[in-house]
């Protein structure tokens, strides 16, 4: 990983990148239950609909984007107010040089300024390097929803995984 990598806060002229880089993990099936291709017009959509406690941030290098992370809350309930679903994707090229680790360790720290205590992450169960990598970074697996999502002709399982953030 070079020192040219820089996280920042996506900007609208981001999300073309940010939907090219989702549609390799759409297309694949193997990340996201998501099948219908995204564009720019999809991102703005949902930053449109963020709270002021959402955030969607990209990776550059060189100034280029290879990756994005996400914060986006875990439920409209207000008693859910201090959990938080995050998710990292990389363009494939750049997978495997500690760029993921990077950006799930800035989305902890964001998240702790966010005043967040909980955030979650939801794997395909067969997604063995995902699970890995997050409980590298702090995550502990709680449970698996068995059959919950149908992708690529079968009944997927997703794996839950959480990071309790303390004080």
């Amino acid at each position: 990983m070079t020192n040219e990598a820089k996280i920042i806060q996506a900007t609208t002229t981001d999300y073309q990148s940010i939907a090219e880089i989702y549609n390799e993990y759409i297309r694949s099936g193997t990340a996201t239950m998501d099948e219908e291709l995204k564009t720019s017009e999809h991102i703005a959509a949902w930053v449109n609909k963020f709270n002021d406690r959402e955030r969607l941030y990209v990776l550059r290098k060189e100034e280029q984007v290879i990756g994005w992370c996400i914060i986006k809350k875990y439920s409209n309930r207000e008693g859910y107010r201090y959990a938080c679903e995050t998710a990292v994707y990389l363009t494939a090229a750049e997978t495997g040089k500690g760029y993921g680790s990077m950006m799930k360790r800035y989305l902890i720290e964001q998240c702790r300024a966010l005043n967040y205590r909980h955030m979650v992450a939801k794997i395909f169960a067969t997604n063995t390097v995902s699970i890995r990598y997050n409980e590298k970074l702090g995550y502990t697996i709680v449970g698996t929803q068995k059959e919950i999502g149908f992708r690529n002709g079968k009944w997927q399982d997703i794996v839950i995984m959480q990071n309790i953030l303390k004080d």
